[in-house]
């Protein structure tokens, strides 16, 4: 178990990307992950993603620079569809 673990998420793209989201944060509080807001200082940071469009690596990216600033120490996920 990975209590006093703090995680947030973030997701871009469609609704399927949202469900997806959705299930990985119930099965990550089962094991103990406390969930936090994304504006908050998390341990993990999951990015959920469609990299379909330029716009939304951008988007990332600036998103994944956000997180490195406020939480340094912090590990950042990027899961979902990417098209490269």
């Amino acid at each position: 178990m990975y209590y006093n673990r703090r995680i947030a998420y973030h997701t871009l793209g469609c609704k399927l990307n949202f469900s997806e989201t959705s299930s990985v944060a119930k099965i990550m509080e089962d094991v103990g992950y406390q969930k936090v807001e994304f504006t908050d200082v998390a341990d993990y940071y999951i990015i959920n993603t469609c990299s379909v469009t330029e716009n939304a690596d951008k988007e990332c990216k600036y998103i994944v620079r956000q997180i490195k600033r406020r939480a340094p120490e912090s590990k950042v996920v990027i899961m979902g569809l990417l098209c490269h």
